[in-house]
């Protein structure tokens, strides 16, 4: 460890560690930055220390061991201008890595203690096809149903949870919440089917008896969830001994906003979570359609716009007057499509996200941003196509996104030259096919449904943006 200052642990500030009561698959920065402070807050309003988060990894060690090291606890930072705040979080109970821990996750997810589970996998860990929500039949699914019905340890962030839940019925461990923290439309509706698609696939009557357990016993309500948070850094690391005195391996630092509302619709107990500022609703909808599509979808536009122009952060993206204008436009475009939820302004709304990502404290990459749009454009983007096109209209801002996502993984290059990161399902797919040829670069793609695809009008419009946006860059392309 490079910083001299000793690591944080709970012997140095006193206290013992939260009883397990919440396992959360992915161990990620905006986990960390979100779900488990609002826990933490939870947990200190009422003095019950039984809501515990037992992390799993379902892939990487790193901030398993991080968090081992430091008895659980991690810094997150609020960063705002010039205005740095610490808080040192004590909501995780405990870590595990699941490919080197199998055994322990599993005892985990058949704890009687345990009432609820969430998730943050991204889009892509739920195996879903983008457009159409269902289970994949590919080698991965096949694989995990495969060790599932084995009893085997399965790779993916889905196949874990299924065998977590088909432990948990076999152990007759009680009722239990999965709750959803991932940027996906109707998230708790569609992880209940994709689980329920994944348990109809297991050898038996149907799935070992998994589906009937999961109708009586498990729920899945939706959430929306919302906060700024960006990849950790040097200078996040220094901040965080600097103010706390500790070095700390899993610090992680995020805007000032935050935000999460939750489905009213749990099985059994649950982390008091009002306590800490969540809203508890009867519908989600309308909250997460506006976020999907005024917040991330104006999101993903200014990394593709941003990085093609050549800019490394958000911030320095949505200060350039082409690509500000373009999301402007791609909002007005939203906002016709839309119902505010209870009590918003969305105008108002749009404003401040684009306020949010102007924060040029937060150093938010574009390329980070960036990554799985091909899992990310079907529910914040290709929504308003649609929406606008069954009215009469079109969304040229809206068909520009498609256009610059498509620039970006093509060209892997700015429009200077520079070459881009380019992490993308869709990537090579999409490179094994004509340039020219953006039909078929749309169907290898699968971001936007095939009668759409066919649409010579809307196929046209791509065609002409994406030739803009080559010919002459982001900031020459015609408005």
């Amino acid at each position: 460890m490079a910083d001299a200052s000793p690591s944080v642990s709970r012997s140095v500030l006193g206290g013992p560690a939260p009883r397990p009561g919440v396992v959360h698959l992915g161990v990620g920065a905006f986990h960390r930055a979100h779900q488990a402070v609002y826990t933490d807050r939870a947990m200190a309003a009422t003095g019950d220390p039984r809501w515990g988060i037992v992390e799993v990894a379902p892939r990487s060690a790193d901030v398993v061991d991080a968090l081992r090291r430091q008895d659980g606890l991690f810094t997150v930072l609020e960063r705002s201008g010039d205005d740095v705040t610490a808080r040192v979080v004590g909501s995780v109970a405990e870590a595990w890595h699941a490919p080197s821990s199998w055994t322990e996750v599993a005892a985990r997810f058949a704890d009687p203690r345990i009432s609820v589970v969430t998730l943050t996998i991204t889009e892509k860990g739920y195996l879903g096809d983008p457009v159409t929500g269902a289970l994949l039949d590919d080698d991965a699914v096949r694989a995990d149903v495969a060790a599932v019905a084995a009893g085997e340890r399965p790779r993916t962030g889905l196949g874990l949870l299924v065998a977590g839940l088909r432990g948990r019925a076999v152990a007759d461990a009680g009722p239990v919440t999965v709750l959803s923290c991932d940027n996906l439309v109707g998230n708790g509706a569609r992880l209940g089917r994709l689980v329920g698609e994944f348990a109809a696939r297991l050898p038996g009557a149907p799935g070992y008896g998994l589906a009937a357990w999961l109708a009586a016993s498990a729920r899945f309500p939706s959430s929306m969830v919302d906060r700024i948070v960006p990849a950790t850094t040097a200078a996040d690391r220094a901040d965080a001994a600097r103010l706390t005195g500790f070095a700390d391996d899993a610090v992680v630092a995020a805007e000032s906003f935050t935000q999460w509302v939750i489905e009213d619709d749990f099985a059994g107990e649950r982390p008091p979570w009002e306590l800490a500022g969540a809203e508890l609703v009867a519908d989600v909808g309308p909250h997460e359609t506006a976020k999907l599509r005024v917040l991330n979808a104006a999101h993903s536009m200014i990394a593709y716009l941003g990085a093609l122009a050549g800019h490394e952060t958000i911030a320095a993206a949505v200060a350039d007057p082409p690509i500000r204008a373009a999301v402007e436009a791609l909002h007005r475009d939203v906002l016709t499509t839309i119902d505010a939820p209870p009590g918003w302004d969305l105008r108002a709304y749009a404003a401040s996200v684009l306020e949010r990502f102007a924060n040029s404290a937060l150093g938010h990459r574009c390329d980070q941003v960036a990554a799985d749009g091909s899992q990310k454009l079907p529910v914040r983007v290709v929504p308003t196509i649609l929406a606008t096109r069954a009215a009469g209209r079109s969304s040229a801002a809206a068909t520009l996104v498609v256009a610059a996502w498509l620039r970006f993984v093509l060209a892997g290059r700015s429009d200077d030259g520079r070459p881009l990161t380019v992490n993308d399902p869709a990537r090579d797919a999409l490179r094994a096919v004509p340039a020219s040829d953006v039909e078929r670069l749309l169907d290898a793609a699968a971001v936007v449904p095939p009668d759409l695809v066919a649409d010579d009008a809307w196929r046209a419009d791509v065609v002409r943006y994406l030739d803009d946006l080559s010919r002459h860059g982001v900031r020459g392309r015609r408005q």
